[in-house]
């Protein structure tokens, strides 16, 4: 007990250390957790350990908990509204991908007909745990190549299943036909998504509330673990991996008042346990293998990056700016987590080499490797080879976003404005009709786009109707009253927040059921009177 003690103190000591160094060089703490459990294996001696199961089990729920806050961020009508992305986009690409590796791998390397196919759908999946926690951390998700390349992620993720139970089927004998195995699988996923929409809305809904209610922060997030954790557990006795079922609790979260402190409360287990799996997948390091063939794996890798890259962008370039097809594109165009668990299924299960599943292996884990160094840069290198700003001017990303502010403007007032935003954490978006206002918030970080808020059509595209608030904060009277006229014409009882900066100005907009009228110059001496109510006033 005493020296397992010590490996996970050793563990978490290396961790903290390497994170710290490479967080002042801006480098991934993915990277600072794979590195630990390679120096962790090579300097304990704890080789077997890598390949323990029950480790391997610990580490796959930091992407059960990853697949559960995706989940409380893709509600039913989220889902539905990004149907697209999921089902047209993520079909498209596994399959045009899958095909691609295969006849490479079969025609060009020579591999036999199973393992290629095991090979090109493996490396079809991307890296959920990788591209997500920087596309979350950033708030990229949110852009028009976040939320395709969200879309396709979740699609491979639901793939996962029928792939494993295609490998399931190549290692049996052959006693039940692939129908039957399809027939139980489907149906098994109806009683799966209708016992947790179903039921367990209920008992989800009933177990949030009562815990909210006893004002007991333990209780709350341990009525959140429990249903997180037994609902991978029943996905999984039914058939399909934990990940999913996490994801299905997340959606039917989504659908309660309490999604949003169920995201705030379980960051800390989700970010824990993912450390915990790269640390595995650094166990997994083979140094001695991955020196006497890193030529074959950099190629390996390469190959997989260009092939990746280019089916994903030829697949987006008929429903997306060639800008978003390209991002997309080299976000998801390393090899996922899922691999792992492919290759080792297919390696016990005599249908792949032992050998060649530790080479693939490596090559996953140096894609993930290598990944977050270059997923970073991905907005600065895709606008210097191809001059556009589609970041800003489609706002197909705001599908389904609720409880968000909207910001019209991101001149002096409205960069305050976005500045005391982001100190609340707020969600919100800007819109501007300038380029050079839209240019510097986006320099700023800020997620804003190209549009006249006047427009029906971009204040439909800004979800108002669905807005915590909007706030006009620009100059011109006339063009103020254009926005609010059709901010109301969509939802005649925003909660609508307008500056003005004279009498005259509010008299103009007096006519209008605008909700609070701001006077500039009457909050000035507001604030002049209270900051003398603060001084120690000296009195002759």
């Amino acid at each position: 007990m005493e020296f397992i003690l010590a490996y996970v103190v050793g563990a978490l000591g290396i961790s903290i250390v390497l994170n710290i160094l490479l967080k002042k060089i801006g480098i991934s703490q993915i990277i600072g957790y794979i590195l630990t459990g390679t120096i962790i294996v090579y300097a304990f001696d704890l080789r077997e350990a890598g390949h323990s199961h029950e480790l391997e089990m610990i580490g796959e729920f930091g992407i059960v908990f990853l697949m559960f806050t995706i989940g409380l961020e893709i509600s039913l009508q989220k889902m539905n509204s990004m149907k697209q992305e999921i089902f047209g986009n993520g079909l498209a690409q596994v399959g045009f991908t899958s095909i691609v590796f295969y006849l490479i791998a079969h025609f060009l390397v020579g591999l036999d007909s199973t393992s290629a196919v095991i090979v090109a759908l493996a490396f079809s999946l991307s890296s959920t745990a990788v591209v997500l926690s920087y596309l979350k951390a950033s708030k990229e998700i949110y852009t028009p190549y976040g939320q395709r390349a969200t879309g396709i992620l979740i699609f491979q993720d639901i793939a996962v299943i029928p792939i494993l139970i295609l490998i399931g089927f190549l290692t049996s004998e052959g006693h039940e036909s692939i129908g039957v195995i399809l027939w139980h699988t489907l149906s098994s996923a109806v009683v799966v998504i209708g016992i947790l929409f179903i039921v367990g809305k209920r008992i989800v809904s009933w177990l949030l509330h009562f815990s909210a209610s006893t004002d007991l922060d333990e209780l709350f997030m341990g009525s959140v673990l429990f249903i997180v954790v037994g609902a991978s557990l029943f996905a999984s006795y039914m058939g399909f991996t934990y990940s999913l079922g996490a994801f299905v609790a997340g959606m039917v979260i989504a659908e309660t008042k309490y999604h949003h402190k169920v995201e705030s409360d379980i960051a800390p287990f989700k970010d824990i346990l993912l450390g915990t799996f790269f640390v595995v997948v650094g166990m997994k390091i083979d140094l001695s293998l991955f020196i006497h063939n890193i030529g074959l794996i950099v190629f390996a890798f390469a190959l997989v990056l260009l092939l990746k890259t280019a089916v994903i962008f030829a697949i987006l370039k008929f429903t997306s700016t060639s800008s978003t097809a390209l991002k997309t594109a080299l976000a998801l165009s390393q090899v996922g987590e899922f691999s792992f668990v492919i290759f080792a299924l297919a390696s016990s299960g005599h249908i792949i080499d032992e050998e060649l599943a530790s080479l693939l292996v490596l090559i996953v884990i140096f894609s993930m490797i290598v990944t977050p160094f270059f997923i970073t840069r991905i907005n600065s290198f895709v606008d210097r080879i191809i001059k556009e700003k589609d970041i800003v001017t489609d706002l197909s990303a705001l599908k389904g976003r609720e409880n968000h502010v909207v910001v019209c403007g991101y001149s002096v007032v409205g960069k305050f404005v976005t500045k005391h935003l982001e100190e609340l954490d707020a969600s919100f978006v800007v819109v501007d009709n300038s380029n050079k206002h839209v240019k510097e918030a986006l320099d700023d970080g800020v997620e804003c786009y190209l549009g006249d808020a006047s427009k029906a059509s971009i204040v439909k595209a800004l979800g108002v109707d669905k807005a915590a608030a909007i706030i006009v904060t620009l100059d011109n009277v006339e063009k103020k009253r254009l926005i609010c006229e059709a901010i109301l014409k969509e939802a005649k009882d925003a909660n609508l927040i307008v500056k003005v900066v004279s009498l005259e100005e509010k008299e103009k907009l007096a006519d209008l059921a605008i909700t609070n009228i701001v006077d500039g110059k009457v909050e000035v001496a507001r604030v002049l009177v209270e900051r003398m109510l603060t001084c120690q006033l000296k009195w002759r």
